[in-house]
């Protein structure tokens, strides 16, 4: 099999905060990435989507990861890949989103 990403990968645990399009559902859903590159994501959750959905979600960067001051990403992208996932006590679903625009928000320093 041949390999289909054209941009790099990064194995970072990082918490992810998830929203539907406001007129589709109020409210939000916490996370946890499993990879992220600058054109996708892939994240842990318990809600459960269909492909094609459309999300905002924003992630934040530890000053430990940044050697400064922490940084948000706002994102906005589409699911293209849902995994049903099941351990010994919980379920979980794996999204894999295509990050389709980004802004990145730097902290403010201490």
């Amino acid at each position: 099999m041949t390999e289909r990403r054209t941009a790099r990968r990064y194995d970072l645990s990082l918490p992810v905060l998830v929203r539907l399009p406001i007129n589709r559902e109020p409210g939000s859903h916490n996370g946890q990435t499993r990879d992220i590159s600058t054109r996708g994501v892939y994240f842990i959750m318990t809600k459960d989507m269909a492909p094609g959905t459309e999300l905002d979600f924003t992630l934040t960067l530890p000053a430990e990861i940044t050697r400064g001051t922490e940084v948000f990403v706002r994102a906005h992208g589409r699911v293209v890949r849902v995994d049903k996932r099941q351990d010994d006590e919980h379920e979980s679903v794996g999204i894999a989103a295509v990050i389709e625009r980004y802004d990145i928000i730097r902290g403010k320093t201490a």
